[in-house]
């Protein structure tokens, strides 16, 4: 089979090289899933730079690829989840990468079936956000119907899907991002949006009960800022932290290096009596089931950005990295 292989870790121009491939072996709870679709992630860029080996270790060569849409090709002897011919949608476990290939082995519980609302490569496009946007909204502690959330940088492929999740469980939505996409924005169901070339939300916004951070770094501390005492920030770039490291069950030496990394994020929530989390997402195909089901119901569509052959997967990473694309890069097999 083809698939998109990094030869070896670097920036771009990526080593990224389309070769021909074993298919991969199909353990008693895989099923084996003839990709149609792969979405391109930040994450593939950074696995890439080799700056997630602490979360997750991978070795070169590696098949590339995080999230994909496809069908259901063969079944292990004890899988029971999915069947034959069946269209199926999944974040890949993140110790078994490999998305961008014409095939992929796949634990049966990291599958989700596709609604029939989406498409191939709609599905593809959803898969890893909208799992990362259920896990990221379950971290807010206490969260009930009528709190505010700011979402930082709520206009890409993540605020297409976390916005109406937020807005399913009764949150008032609050993003940011360019004024061009309020329209779209405020039609998935965000209340309040901040154009970040006019205005500072530092300055807009007081005693919000809780921020998802999709900015990092200073960004941080200054959304902290924000939000009124006992509320959480959840943090999808900021970087682990001791909570995380626990929540994850890593062992004795990961958890200390966590802890110090995150030290900084800790102790600036904790002077203002708040909690800061950070979220990797992980596959969950119940919680991905569960989530699209939100989405298809409130007629989210998918944010689509360009459609490439597999063969320009090292073109997709680049194009990630120089941002500012309308959707989610989506290669196809």
């Amino acid at each position: 089979m083809k698939a998109a292989v990094l030869i070896h870790y670097g920036k771009a121009p990526y080593a990224v090289q389309v070769d021909d491939v074993r298919e991969p072996k199909v353990a008693p709870r895989d099923a084996l899933v003839r990709v149609r679709a792969a979405g391109v992630n930040p994450v593939d860029t950074m696995i890439a730079r080799k700056e997630v080996q602490l979360l997750a270790r991978y070795r070169t060569p590696l098949i590339l690829g995080n999230e994909l849409a496809g069908e259901v090709e063969a079944v292990g002897a004890e899988v029971t989840r999915v069947q034959v011919g069946q269209r199926v949608m999944c974040r890949m476990p993140v110790n078994r990468i490999g998305a961008f290939a014409q095939y992929a082995a796949v634990d049966e519980n990291a599958l989700a079936p596709i609604p029939d609302d989406y498409n191939f490569q709609e599905a593809a496009s959803l898969s890893l956000t909208a799992l990362t946007a259920a896990q990221a909204l379950d971290l807010l502690h206490g969260a009930r119907p009528g709190n505010t959330v700011f979402i930082s940088g709520g206009t890409g492929s993540l605020g297409a899907t976390i916005i109406p999740l937020a807005a399913d469980r009764g949150l008032r939505v609050i993003t940011s991002g360019n004024a061009r996409h309020e329209p779209r924005i405020l039609a998935l169901g965000a209340e309040q949006f901040i154009d970040y070339r006019t205005q500072d939300y530092t300055q807009v916004l007081r005693d919000v009960d809780f921020v998802i951070d999709g900015l990092g770094g200073k960004e941080v501390k200054r959304q902290l800022g924000i939000m009124c005492e006992g509320g959480t920030l959840v943090s999808l770039r900021g970087g682990p932290n001791r909570e995380f490291a626990r929540r994850e069950a890593y062992g004795h030496l990961k958890r200390a290096l966590f802890t110090v990394a995150g030290m900084c994020f800790d102790r600036a929530a904790a002077a203002r009596k708040q909690r800061y989390r950070f979220v990797y997402v992980h596959s969950d195909g119940e919680q991905l089931e569960q989530a699209v089901k939100v989405l298809a119901g409130r007629g989210v569509k998918a944010h689509i950005g360009d459609v490439l052959p597999l063969e320009e997967a090292a073109e997709a990473l680049t194009r990630v990295d120089a941002g500012g694309a309308a959707g989610k890069l989506v290669l196809v097999p």
